[in-house]
This record gives C-alpha cells, structure tokens and sequence, in this order.
C-alpha cells in the first residue's frame, strides 16, 4: 500500500541528519503530535529506550520536536501499541536488529493493518527499510526474500560500503534474481504521491553488475 509520505533511510553513523534530508523532513513533518519508534530488537530494552531518545533527538535538534514520542517492543501491551500507531503522525522502523523479527513484532501487537491504514508518514532505516519493500532480503540471515511491508517495490542493501567487500559481495549476490538499489549512509529515497527524490549515494545493482542511480532509473520505479 502506498503511503502519501515515506522516507527510506540507510543509516547515519554519526546520528544526525544531513541538512538536505533535514530540510525535506523540515517541509513535510508538519503536524507533529507523535513519533512512534517501532524496533527491530524487541527483547533489548535498555537499547530501544536509548535508541528511541536518540533518534528523536535526531529531529529536535533539526527544530522538528514532537510532543511525544515512544517505542514499541515486546513490552508494549498490543491495545496500546495500536493505539499508538493509529494516532501517530511519524512511524520509523528502527534498524539494529532482524527483519523478520520486526515484521513478527507488528504482526504480534496487532499492528499490521494500522501500520497499512494510518495516516502518518512513514520512515525505515537499515533493516526498518528493508521492511518497507514488497520483498525484503536479509543477507544477515539468508538470501530466501519474505514478504515486507509493501510501502515501495524496491529492495534495497542499507550501509553500502565499496570498501566492504563482504557487504559487496552479499549486494551482487542479492542481485542475481532481482534488482537491489544500494545505499550509501546518509542516503534516502523519499516518496510522495507517486514520485521518488534521492538524498545521496545509491546504486541500481542487477545481474551483479552496479551503477549509479540514473533520473531514468527513478523514472522507471514511479510507473
């Protein structure tokens, strides 16, 4: 399902946002009541707690404060973390962790259908990105894809790195039965109304071969 605002995040190293992606969040965070960080680690409560403050400061520091702000883990009692959810103006899938054990943690909280149906913008980083695509694979784990959330139809390797030639290697193998758009840390693919921007380095990767995203490229994912 396609959401009005989602943001598709690799990662940043130093836990801040760059001013390009912050002058976007800038234009579109308009309404904010609510964030609602939902890990990929849902059994480590000292990190989500840490985590979850972090990244909000992350935004308060960019003049983006929310009101409130929270996490959902194993903790989170499901009525209340659907509520959460429905009243949410910024969900963002953690990283950190597995995919599947996100996705199994919606599911589990009962939050899969509001996550689909609620109005808020919408945002991944690292493995909450991975999520957001139709099929999501995690090379951590295995190269069998598993059905993600549905928010893009692009697959994508977070923290691509030239230099890491194991994550590399992973990226091309990745590639070999379907495309994969790599990226850079402080990447991002913003989607609004059927239309994709790009925020810093990412690769189209097909049959093992790597390039450059191309304005045609983003042209060929908004049909």
């Amino acid at each position: 399902m396609r959401k009005e605002f989602t943001a598709v995040f690799s990662g940043f190293p130093e836990h801040h946002f760059s001013e390009e992606i912050a002058k976007r969040l800038r234009e579109e965070l308009t309404q904010r009541r609510s964030i609602v960080f939902i890990t990929a680690c849902p059994l480590d409560y000292a990190q989500n707690d840490d985590d979850c403050d972090g990244m909000y400061e992350m935004f308060a520091e960019q003049g983006l404060p929310f009101d409130q702000h929270s996490v959902i883990d194993q903790r989170t009692d499901p009525s209340f973390a659907k509520e959460l959810v429905e009243h949410a103006d910024c969900i963002f899938l953690m990283g950190g962790g597995v995919c599947e054990e996100q996705l199994d943690l919606i599911k589990e909280k009962g939050c899969y259908e509001a996550l689909l149906h609620c109005h808020a913008a919408v945002f991944g980083v690292s493995a909450g990105s991975m999520n957001m695509a139709k099929d999501t694979v995690d090379f951590f784990e295995s190269m069998e894809p598993f059905e993600g959330l549905g928010f893009t139809n692009m697959t994508v390797s977070c923290h691509h790195d030239p230099e890491n030639a194991w994550r590399y290697e992973k990226t091309l193998q990745m590639s070999e039965d379907r495309v994969v758009y790599a990226m850079e840390d402080m990447s991002a693919f913003f989607l609004k109304n059927g239309k994709i921007d790009v925020v810093g380095k990412i690769y189209r990767v097909e049959n093992r071969e790597l390039r450059l995203l191309t304005e045609e490229d983003l042209k060929e994912l908004e049909r």
